[in-house]
């Protein structure tokens, strides 16, 4: 799963009291939990060393007691996490059983089995296959690169090499990799990435904080 609903006030609401290290850890650790669907493991060490902050082994701990339930034997869960991912995982079972009887309804036509009608229209040469001219980055899984090519697409607004190398450069200015900034631009419906936007919403997660005292009844989310 490389996309989850990312409800931008209630995040900030439920962690205003965060620091930029500890706001960063949250997000990495939500993003490894819907990358792979299962709960993070056990060690807080090694958490820490899978969302690439082994120096801030501290912040982790806090955020995974924070936010996580720690199940023994099992790892460190996400109550809405798991139940996203069994939405969706739900929707492709429903999707990969549709297009089964789909097939097997084709079938059955080419073999006449069922006469064909004039409902539809016969497929032209004019239906040609969409071919992506960007070739994806080494250091992107290939169903994240797929999933944002979609996101582009949806946004009515096709990845270019040009919309992309200042997308990578962009990414460079922040301490996080490009595969979590184009997760980012999914989960947050940004149709490209600029480091200032991430920056602003750290600086927006202080001050606010500083105004309201969101310290105590911080409810998981």
């Amino acid at each position: 799963m490389h996309y989850f609903s990312f409800h931008i006030s209630d995040y900030m609401s439920h962690t205003a009291h965060l620091t930029p290290i500890e706001d960063i850890a949250y997000i990495r650790c939500m993003m490894i939990y819907y990358l792979h669907e299962k709960p993070l493991v056990e060690d807080i060490g090694e958490v820490a060393r899978e969302i690439r902050m082994p120096d801030n082994i501290p912040e982790v701990t806090y955020v995974l007691n924070k936010y996580f339930t720690h199940d023994v034997g099992k790892g460190w869960t996400l109550a809405r996490a798991d139940e996203e991912i069994q939405k969706y995982k739900n929707k492709l079972a429903a999707s990969s059983r549709g297009g089964k009887s789909a097939a097997l309804v084709n079938r059955k036509s080419t073999s006449g089995g069922l006469v064909p009608t004039n409902n539809h229209k016969p497929i032209t040469n004019n239906h040609k296959p969409i071919k992506d001219t960007l070739k994806r980055p080494r250091n992107v899984s290939k169903k994240t690169w797929d999933d944002f090519l979609i996101h582009r697409k949806n946004k009515k607004a096709p990845l270019t090499e040009t919309a992309f190398i200042g997308i990578k450069n962009e990414v460079k200015k922040t301490t996080i990799s490009l595969e979590e900034a184009l997760i980012m631009c999914q989960a947050r419906g940004w149709q490209s990435f600029k480091s200032d936007w991430l920056n602003s919403t750290k600086v927006s997660n202080r001050q606010t904080f500083e105004k309201h005292n969101y310290g105590e009844g911080v409810q998981k989310i």
